[in-house]
């Protein structure tokens, strides 16, 4: 998808990149094309990047555009995350018009980038989720591209819940036939019906204090088809 020129009709635009967004099949596919897609849509951004902030302080780089935003948003000297970050508890958006003059030579500025625009993801009580779109000039984030970025983290927001069902249901389903594959060995060896064997599995992953999956992996791995 080409970056939009100025006159683009938004509606349409929006259209494509969700498309593209709901085309993803996991969470990773999901915030990677997500970056891509703000740096072509967003006006003024050059580059994109997505981080999850704890309200302890810690935070991780999920998806990136650029090494050089991956860095942007690294932990800094002292682990410290960018100030503007702090105010995405309580508001949806913040921007930062100038770094060098509102954050000094630290933190963005000092990798060149002079203007960010973050956007929450999703939030609850012990993390955020933050989109941001970051520029070399100042105050290259307007009120347009504000509102833009507002309705595109709408679309992104919907469509990385709907990849991370379909990631849970699949994993579900995986889970189920490793389950069955067991208990079909349990079966045969210890010459049980499917309820016994479940059972058997069931108390034997209690005593071993193991996930039921976990346990039904080592077994069907010991016992491959043969």
């Amino acid at each position: 998808m080409p970056r939009f020129p100025a006159g683009f009709e938004l509606a349409e635009a929006l259209t494509v990149a969700a498309q593209q967004l709901h085309e993803t099949l996991t969470p990773d596919t999901t915030l990677n094309t997500a970056v891509r897609l703000a740096v072509r849509l967003l006006p003024g951004a050059e580059y994109a990047a997505i981080s999850v902030v704890e309200r302890a302080g810690h935070r991780r780089t999920v998806a990136w555009s650029d090494e050089l935003v991956r860095t942007a948003e690294g932990p800094g000297s002292e682990g410290a995350r960018p100030p503007y970050w702090t105010r995405l508890w309580s508001a949806p958006v913040v921007r930062l018009a100038d770094s060098e003059a509102e954050e000094g030579g630290d933190g963005p500025a000092g990798l060149g980038l002079r203007s960010a625009l973050a956007l929450r993801l999703r939030a609850d009580k012990r993390s955020l989720t933050v989109l941001t779109a970051y520029a070399r000039k100042p105050h290259a984030f307007d009120d347009v591209a504000t509102r833009i970025g507002r309705l595109f983290t709408a679309h992104v927001s919907i469509a990385l819940d709907s990849a991370t069902v379909r990631e849970q249901l699949t994993e579900a389903m995986r889970t189920r036939d490793l389950i069955g594959q067991a208990t079909g060995i349990v079966m045969e060896r210890m010459n049980m019906d499917a309820a016994e064997a479940f059972d058997s599995l069931v108390r034997a992953s209690q005593r071993e204090n193991i996930k039921l999956r976990d346990l039904a992996r080592r077994l069907v791995d010991a016992h491959p088809p043969g």
